[in-house]
């Protein structure tokens, strides 16, 4: 006969499975301490609790094709990523896919956010306005203040949606030139079909892919503006 389940290790499979977003463990504290409060649940809050409930989660669902994954400043449960190929298969038509060019442009922000459109331009040498257009309408960019220099120009950094998308728990878990360098290898490697050595570099989300058949440039009748196209605040 099967042994009852932990009741908060089984709650927390239940919240992360039906939440629409990461929670953080403050986030189920205060869930607890309403349901405590109002005598749906016995005991009382306790953040330590929590987190050993989910380290307990996460060590049962290792291996398996679900995973619990630190996205920003919270938790979520997702598919295994090694098994994004398959799993896009069930929504052929709801993949996100970026040309190089796009790619090119989130890296620049991400990496020197916050940062101008003129400052992502100088990088690349190119006009990027229909880009970051894109990118702020696919919430993966947003506009985050303006410049105090002449003209007050429109700064953009990536949003929580770029982090949870990315796999990524805080900017600090971007890939290093190291690891970037690694990532190229394993590229090489696959290409010559050699089993590359697994790096420890964040995947992106299944749902997002690289086109490499995208065109260079995002075609626009834009004209050259700095001005928003998006009404997200920060």
């Amino acid at each position: 006969m099967p042994t009852p389940a932990e009741p908060l290790p089984r709650l927390l499979r239940a919240l992360l499975l039906a939440a629409e977003r990461p929670l953080s463990v403050p986030d189920v504290v205060r869930l607890l301490a309403e349901a405590h409060d109002e005598e749906e649940w016995p005991d009382a809050p306790d953040a330590a609790a929590v987190e050993a409930a989910l380290a307990a989660v996460t060590a049962e669902l290792a291996g398996s094709g679900i995973e619990v994954a630190r996205v920003g400043e919270g938790y979520r449960l997702r598919t295994a990523t090694d098994l994004g190929p398959m799993v896009r298969r069930l929504w052929p038509d709801r993949v996100v896919r970026l040309g190089r060019a796009a790619m090119e442009v989130l890296a620049v922000v991400a990496y020197r956010q916050p940062c101008t459109r003129a400052e992502v331009e100088e990088v690349r040498g190119v006009d990027c306005g229909g880009l970051l257009k894109g990118l702020l309408e696919r919430r993966l960019l947003s506009v985050v203040g303006r410049k105090d220099e002449p003209g007050r120009p429109l700064l953009y950094g990536t949003t929580p949606f770029f982090l949870e998308t990315f796999s990524l728990s805080d900017l600090r878990s971007l890939p290093t030139l190291r690891d970037l360098a690694a990532m190229e290898a394993e590229e090489a490697a696959r290409a010559r079909g050699v089993a590359p050595v697994v790096s420890a570099v964040p995947v992106p989300d299944p749902a997002l892919e690289e086109d490499p058949t995208a065109d260079d440039e995002a075609p626009t009748d834009e004209p050259a503006t700095d001005e928003p196209a998006t009404d997200e605040p920060a």
